[in-house]
């Protein structure tokens, strides 16, 4: 059980190793937060109904993009990394932003059957002004389609490197 589990979390790093140089080499933020647990996800579920890649991918695209329809609805131009004052509008545009999003996201992604709980950090990271531009959005898709891409290329190697994951539900 313990080698299970030292395999699955290096794989889960090793996900992240094409992302990682991929971020290093454009400067471009291939890797962010909310990666981090769908990495995981892909790791430690496998082949599970968790992993299917219309969920994976569908849901960080309908974080991303309802991410960006509230920051450019309510909260343009703040960014979370500024200081607030009590009570300023600013700061409650960013806030109505960070609702908004996450009730959009949590409808959308019921709606279709993509329910991934990573995509709700995806779309603070957005709304928030953390990656708030179209193109920082667009990138937040092609990240989460590499590490899916990169995770059924692995799945077609698990015998080669001894990983067992669980079967498709």
């Amino acid at each position: 059980m313990r080698r299970r589990r030292l395999r699955m979390s290096l794989y889960a790093g090793v996900l992240f190793t094409v992302l990682g140089l991929l971020a290093w080499v454009t400067g471009q933020p291939f890797i962010f937060p909310s990666l981090g647990p769908s990495a995981f996800i892909l790791a430690f579920e496998g082949r599970s109904a968790q992993t299917a890649p219309r969920r994976v991918i569908g849901s960080h695209f309908i974080g991303s993009l309802a991410g960006l329809v509230a920051y450019l609805l309510v909260a343009n131009g703040v960014i979370l990394t500024d200081s607030f004052a009590p009570f300023s509008p600013a700061g409650l545009r960013l806030a109505a932003s960070g609702v908004l999003s996450i009730a959009l996201t949590s409808f959308a992604m019921f709606e279709t059957d993509t329910v991934h709980a990573p995509a709700c950090a995806t779309t603070l990271i957005v709304s928030l002004g953390l990656l708030s531009t179209p193109v920082k959005a667009a990138t937040i898709v092609v990240s989460v389609v590499i590490l899916v891409v990169s995770h059924r290329i692995a799945l077609g190697s698990v015998d080669w490197v001894g990983v067992r994951f669980p079967s498709q539900s």
